[in-house]
């Protein structure tokens, strides 16, 4: 089980989830959340990717703005959430992933660390990636098209969903076209497949990328 942790930006004192493995770590995470905060499911995540033997923290992003959100998958939730990510904007939520990656270097100062995002947190991770020089994996990141050009500076791995609203076949072949040295694996479901808590998850889908993206992490901590 993970537990509450503090991190400080240039600009303000933020929360975290942390969780670490019972052995030397592989990797450490950078777990980056959807629109609905560091909320239960996120959380989990961490505490998941913490017993695959990865140190992983999951700042809270959005406190900046308002401290503590946790939000429901629903209509409320993404108006809200909405809100909280235009109000906060992608650099600050890039500051509160390079605090997150400072904490983690911190305890270990010879640690590969990645980002891994989901929705909204989907493309900070690709910014992560392109701005910070971190490997990145982004789960159904829809707002990333306006960087795609951005250049790689570190491996990168996209998880997309066939039956995704948010992200066009159009926009998948843009990503594979501006970033052909990434991986792109598209799996059988809808948007947030990996969510537990919403309805479009998939189970199939989510164990397969799960697989892919421990592949990945093994590349960058080999």
């Amino acid at each position: 089980m993970g537990e509450p942790i503090e991190l400080h930006t240039p600009a303000a004192r933020i929360g975290g989830w942390l969780a670490t493995p019972g052995g030397a770590p592989r990797a450490g995470i950078v777990v980056i959340q959807e629109i609905f905060g560091v909320n239960a499911h996120i959380r989990s995540v961490v505490d998941r990717f913490a017993a695959l033997g990865f140190t992983a923290l999951a700042p809270a992003l959005f406190d900046p703005v308002e401290r503590g959100v946790e939000l429901d998958y629903d209509t409320a939730g993404i108006a809200k959430g909405r809100e909280l990510v235009a109000a906060l904007g992608f650099e600050n939520a890039l500051a509160g992933v390079q605090a997150a990656v400072d904490e983690l270097r911190r305890r270990d100062p010879a640690l590969p660390v990645a980002a891994i995002g989901y929705c909204w947190g989907g493309s900070v991770a690709f910014l992560a990636n392109t701005r910070l020089g971190l490997p990145a994996v982004s789960y159904y990141g829809a707002r990333t098209m306006p960087f795609i050009d951005e250049p790689l500076h570190a491996p990168m791995l996209f998880h997309f969903g066939q039956r995704d609203g948010s992200i066009s076949a159009a926009d998948i072949a843009a990503t594979r076209a501006a970033q052909p040295a990434a991986k792109v694996c598209i799996w059988p479901a809808g948007h947030g497949f990996n969510c537990d808590r919403r309805a479009d998850y998939d189970a199939d889908s989510a164990a397969q990328a799960l697989a892919v993206t421990l592949e990945f992490l093994a590349g960058i901590s080999a």
